[in-house]
């Protein structure tokens, strides 16, 4: 059965973040999230594991989907309902193995070939990006554009995440173009409340599932 994967994949950096994690978690939940990752490159691995725990038993009792970026040890540890892995971490087979077949495991791609090579994995989604310029990330990959999304559509039937300089302008041409959902950090973390920002996120793409017939 293929998964369907709800249509905003809101990621709490910590980097970007002015309140505890769980209290920013709890607020876009309230607003309708349904899927969140947690990234924090400069936790040491105890600090990461004690806030994936927390935003565990937060989210899960919600029926909230909760991944974790790059740690496939501390997704396993916390509980999570996945792991995310990046080009310079473990393998999606190898990620695979630590959090076990029950877990999601995503990847993401930058190119034609990392995008083919993870459609060949037992990676349950694939993120693509940038597909627009992005702050997130101190040395970003070339921008993709929205086009990529198209090229690369027909080449996989498991979801495709477009992340990367996404806002709420935005965001319904990313999934015109063929994304199942799009990840979002600045444009929600950054906004004065959060929570409404992404609330609006939720009604938008709700709008262009009716408009593509999902």
């Amino acid at each position: 059965m293929r998964l369907v994967l709800p249509r905003l994949y809101v990621i709490l950096d910590a980097a970007l973040l002015t309140i505890p994690e769980t209290e920013c978690a709890r607020q876009l939940v309230d607003a309708g999230v349904r899927l969140l990752q947690y990234r924090n490159k400069t936790a040491s691995p105890r600090d990461l594991l004690e806030s994936s725990k927390r935003l565990s038993a937060e989210l899960l009792p919600r029926k909230v989907t909760f991944i974790v970026n790059d740690r496939a040890d501390v997704a396993a540890l916390a509980g999570a309902s996945g792991v995310h892995v990046g080009q310079e971490d473990l393998g999606v087979e190898e990620a695979r193995a630590i959090v076990g077949p029950s877990k999601l495991v995503g990847v993401s791609t930058h190119n034609r070939a990392q995008f083919e090579q993870a459609a060949a994995t037992s990676a349950d989604y694939i993120a693509v990006g940038p597909v627009f310029s992005t702050s997130t990330k101190s040395n970003p990959d070339p921008v993709v554009g929205t086009e990529f999304i198209r090229q690369v559509r027909p080449l996989t039937d498991k979801p495709i995440v477009a992340i990367g300089g996404i806002t709420l302008e935005r965001a319904s041409e990313v999934v015109r173009a063929g994304a199942d959902s799009v990840a979002v950090i600045s444009d929600i973390l950054g906004a004065r409340e959060p929570g409404a920002r992404a609330g609006r996120y939720v009604e938008m793409l709700e709008t262009a599932n009716h408009a593509t017939g999902v």
